[in-house]
């Protein structure tokens, strides 16, 4: 069935959205998957906040273009569907590469983030990179350590002092008894 011009209009905008909202993009090819699988790989996506669309390729090229993306050809061999970050661009990473290991029939693509292009291997290793709550975990421990230190060299000379005077205490209390 052919799509009018007004229509193909109409999806490039929504594509545009999409982007204009997301952090990163992955693209996959997903020949082979069926809507079981399907299903399954969005349910993982909208988890960690993001989506997963199937895209016409010559439509999403024009989409990248009025974005100001560059275009990369391997991103629209086969079919394309791709996953949009809005919140958390490592967990839709972690979640797309780990679907793409169980299931043979998702292959990442590459994609982009913050508007640049990524490789395949950039978003593995980008899925490598811890959530985002336990990078900030990381980086609260970080901050803290130096003034958990502190507290402690400070309190040490007092605690110090109260065990010599509580040892002191005991023994005359040991002294009165006897």
């Amino acid at each position: 069935m052919a799509i009018s011009k007004e229509q193909k209009k109409e999806i490039v905008a929504e594509y545009q959205e999409w982007l204009e909202k997301s952090q990163a993009v992955i693209m996959t090819q997903y020949v082979g998957l069926s809507m079981k699988d399907m299903d399954a790989l969005r349910k993982k996506v909208r988890d960690v906040g993001g989506e997963f669309h199937v895209l016409k390729n010559t439509l999403c090229k024009i989409a990248l273009e009025n974005a100001g993306l560059e275009l990369v050809d391997e991103h629209f061999e086969a079919s394309t569907a791709a996953g949009f970050a809005s919140e958390d661009a490592p967990g839709l990473a972690k979640a797309m590469t780990d679907f793409a290991k169980e299931v043979e029939f998702l292959k990442i693509k590459g994609g982009y983030l913050e508007a640049k292009p990524m490789s395949a291997a950039e978003i593995q290793a980008l899925a490598e990179v811890p959530p985002l709550p336990v990078m900030r975990a990381q980086l609260l421990s970080t901050i803290m350590a130096p003034a958990s230190q502190l507290a402690r060299v400070l309190s040490e000379p007092v605690r110090q002092i109260a065990t010599v005077l509580q040892a002191y205490a005991d023994q005359d209390a040991s002294e009165a008894t006897a």
